[in-house]
């Protein structure tokens, strides 16, 4: 969340980002006339205040003289009325600046692509060859159904359309690289590992940004007030909300697993086959609190974080700056990592196409302002910390591209060297 007198400070700018992100329903005009009216009641209330203590000072020294003054004290309960009235008055001007505050987004960083949508995104760097193969690659969903490890069918059977159910070899190479993944993340990049919970509530998933906006993707236990994850940010994130920690602490680093929940209400007809878009996904997700003057470094290092993943894994991928119109409602910047899956098909109907299996991003204050995270700098002034995550990564699209980018002619799958120790040294299924 943007503070209030920032965006009076700075109204053509924050209009601007709004534009570019294409946030119709933030009003940046009306904030700014709805704070200086707070602004106005306040030093109103200040005056009031002033004068009630000044009035409330002289009543005192003439009791304790054993004298009155009648229309003094009336003059202190006229006054008294009104400094009530005028705290009444701001009261009603924060309720109504409050809510109109929770739609403005974060400003996009100045390296940030501007355009309308996924089209003004940048491709930063590609890894890993292309595998030429001498027979047709099948889609994953084939494959699935071929080895039994994939089914749709039972999956629809017991929750509906776009629930994930794995079996035998693709049950276990999921549990595989959720292990291979954390490891990783905690022998060698340094997090520290926390199991969360897959509920949270309101003040959780409003303090990583997907209240109110995203409410209606998520799936709600309204008995309770509680919502189902649809990331692990939501819960890490907020570990430290309401806290100050010491500089000296920064960067904090955490990873987590964690099955993640989405409506995917906007993308309903989008990919239905296979387990490309899902209600239900497993992901280790990568979380930092830094220092405002290191953030953007540590971003590039949590992405880093998450290339290694697919490098071991031996996968082909891109990296992608988002544009504005691409990146999420909180983040100042973002980075896509997207994994080649020989065997999907793309929009226009030809074979091959990028899966994105992880976006990384830095919130700046955004979040932390939100959920009033704050560190004590060196010369003791309190600061709002960044907050920065990452997929490290998400699945189960990394499946898919194993699946599909180590196919063999006879059906089977190899699977990577790195994941076999967690799979009792099976190199292949099927």
């Amino acid at each position: 969340m943007l503070d209030p007198k920032f965006i009076v400070e700075n109204r053509d700018r924050v209009k601007q980002a709004v534009a570019h992100k294409r946030e119709k329903r933030a009003n940046v005009d009306l904030i700014c006339e709805l704070y200086e009216k707070r602004k106005k009641a306040q030093q109103q209330l200040d005056a009031l205040n002033h004068e009630r203590k000044t009035i409330s000072e002289d009543v005192g020294k003439l009791r304790k003289a054993g004298k009155g003054d009648p229309a003094l004290e009336a003059k202190a309960r006229e006054v008294g009325d009104r400094v009530s009235a005028a705290e009444k008055e701001m009261r009603e001007a924060d309720a109504k600046l409050e809510p109109e505050l929770h739609w403005v987004p974060n400003l996009p960083h100045e390296s940030v692509p501007v355009a309308e949508d996924a089209s003004g995104n940048k491709v930063v760097r590609t890894w890993g060859e292309r595998r030429k193969f001498d027979f047709k690659p099948k889609p994953h969903w084939d494959i699935g159904k071929d080895l039994d490890i994939i089914d749709e069918e039972r999956g629809t059977k017991l929750a509906g359309s776009n629930w994930l159910l794995l079996k035998k070899g693709g049950a276990l190479m999921e549990r595989a690289l959720i292990s291979f993944m954390l490891d990783m993340h905690v022998r060698e990049h340094g997090y520290v590992e926390v199991w969360p919970p897959v509920l949270a509530n309101r003040a959780s998933m409003f303090g990583t940004g997907q209240i109110p906006k995203l409410e209606d993707d998520m799936y709600r236990l309204r008995d309770d007030e509680l919502w189902l994850i649809p990331t692990a940010e939501v819960p890490v994130t907020n570990l430290y909300r309401d806290e100050v920690r010491k500089a000296a602490e920064l960067p904090i680093c955490h990873t987590a697993y964690s099955t993640c929940y989405r409506r995917e209400a906007g993308a309903y007809g989008r990919d239905t086959r296979g387990i490309m878009r899902i209600h239900q996904f497993d992901k280790v997700e990568m979380v930092k609190w830094t220092h405002p003057d290191k953030s953007w470094d540590e971003l590039e290092k949590l992405v880093a974080n998450a290339e290694d993943v697919l490098q071991r894994l031996g996968l082909e991928y891109r990296v992608v700056c988002l544009s504005t119109g691409d990146m999420s409602f909180a983040s100042a910047k973002t980075y896509d990592i997207e994994a080649w899956a020989p065997g999907c098909y793309a929009a226009d109907g030809s074979q091959g196409r990028w899966l994105e299996v992880s976006s990384c991003s830095n919130f700046t204050d955004f979040q932390a302002r939100r959920m009033n995270t704050r560190f004590r700098d060196a010369d003791g002034k309190m600061r709002h910390a960044h907050t920065l995550n990452g997929s490290g990564t998400a699945l189960p699209r990394v499946v898919i591209a194993i699946l599909e980018n180590f196919q063999n002619a006879d059906g089977s799958v190899t699977v990577p060297e790195v994941l076999r120790p967690y799979l009792g040294g099976l190199a292949r299924v099927g």
